[in-house]
């Protein structure tokens, strides 16, 4: 591996370093949420720069870092793009149905908010 390999590689905690307690803490933010809402949508790794979040460029760097460091997602480079993947089978076996509970939740929450009437 070159320096410069070593300067873009990322930490990923393995598997039995995943915390559930880190992960809640991950999906609890509506922005992080939405990301791995995305992620689980697809079958392909995606781009940062694929996802239109409502914050600065730092800010979605800092949401994907949590996201990273807290086990849910795996980032790699690809040139010069960082592409994101949801670690989905680790997820599961390490506390099944999480993931797909959260998702779905958030689904529900989503359909339900969308068709609320505004109140002024």
């Amino acid at each position: 591996m070159t320096e410069r390999e070593g300067a873009r590689a990322l930490v990923h905690p393995e598997p039995g370093a995943i915390r559930l307690e880190n992960v809640l803490d991950a999906l609890s933010d509506p922005v992080r949420l939405s990301i791995v809402r995305d992620l689980a949508r697809s079958d392909a790794e995606l781009a940062c720069s694929h996802f239109a979040l409502p914050v600065t460029k730092s800010t979605s760097t800092h949401h994907f870092r949590v996201l990273r460091e807290s086990g849910v997602v795996r980032q790699a480079y690809q040139g010069t793009t960082k592409l994101n993947a949801l670690r989905r089978a680790e997820l599961e076996e390490l506390f099944p149905g999480l993931l797909d509970s959260v998702l779905t939740a958030a689904a529900a929450e989503a359909a339900r908010l969308l068709a609320a009437p505004e109140t002024a």
